[in-house]
């Protein structure tokens, strides 16, 4: 059987069978505090991926900066609810500020600035951790994957979205300065399952913006030191069709399908059914 550049054996994940019925979902949160390591990138690309398997999925926008909402193809200045709207105001029904997209399959609960002044206003907040837990309770029987795309840091927003999700999975670029924080990352995601959901998985660590240079592989195979089992078969290459597909709009999947990297994002598709992340 061939192997890897780590000595791994490859596992085939098979192309997903159809559902024969949507939800609940399987909540995800996408998690790393440094930026700049792919996470809107993956939680767009894989929600892409999956919508083409016929999972439904939506995407949360918790990140301040709203990239995710913006490179789904929404406008989130001119939207009237957020998800900043949603964690504040009980009144508000959490369906009614989630935009459909033009890709079949993929909705998105929005962000924009809005968020930034939910850090401090969470901190009196009752059951502060717990907020988006809530919201996201009465959304998930309507899809089959919810992927939050968190802001890079560890504060309360990051705590919530780790208390709302079923397992996180950690977008780590194949850089020396992306491994520093991850054990940082981890004591996180321990404090969160000791104290608050105890249910709360580490799903995988997502090696991003590979190259074939020999930093790359040594990284690689720290990560691999690291996280053992933990670390995703399916390495995302660094390429210049991702930011091409930001600009665009849309998941690489649905834009450039026959790239390198939308088939290397489907393959992680298909990792996370395999393995019985996702349904």
């Amino acid at each position: 059987m061939p192997t890897d550049l780590l000595g791994r054996d490859f596992e085939t994940f098979p192309e997903p069978e159809p559902l024969a019925h949507h939800g609940p979902a399987r909540i995800i949160a996408m998690c790393n505090q440094k930026g700049g390591v792919g996470k809107t990138t993956s939680t767009i690309s894989i929600a892409g991926a999956l919508s083409l398997y016929g999972r439904k999925v939506l995407v949360v926008d918790f990140d301040p900066q709203g990239a995710a909402t913006v490179g789904l193809g929404i406008n989130a200045n001119t939207v009237e609810g957020t998800v900043y709207t949603v964690l504040f105001d009980p009144s508000v029904d959490p369906h009614t500020v989630i935009c459909h997209t033009d890709f079949p399959n993929i909705d998105v609960m929005p962000a924009n600035i809005d968020l930034s002044a939910a850090e401090i206003q969470l901190v009196t907040e009752v059951g502060r951790e717990r907020i988006l837990s809530g919201v996201l309770r009465s959304v998930r029987d309507d899809y089959d994957v919810i992927i939050i795309d968190c802001q890079p840091s560890l504060g309360l927003l990051t705590v919530n979205a780790l208390a709302a999700a079923d397992g996180v999975l950690i977008p780590v670029a194949a850089e020396f300065f992306a491994l520093r924080g991850v054990a940082l990352l981890m004591q996180s995601i321990e404090k969160v399952r000791a104290r608050i959901n105890p249910d709360l998985k580490v799903y995988g660590v997502l090696v991003t913006m590979y190259t074939r240079t020999l930093h790359s592989q040594e990284v690689l195979q720290r990560i691999h030191e690291a996280f053992q089992d933990k670390v995703l078969h399916t390495v995302i290459s660094r390429s210049i069709k991702l930011p091409d597909s930001t600009v665009a709009a849309a998941p690489i999947t649905i834009y450039a399908p026959g790239h390198k990297t939308a088939r290397e994002y489907r393959e992680v598709a298909r990792e996370l059914v395999g393995k019985g992340i996702v349904p």
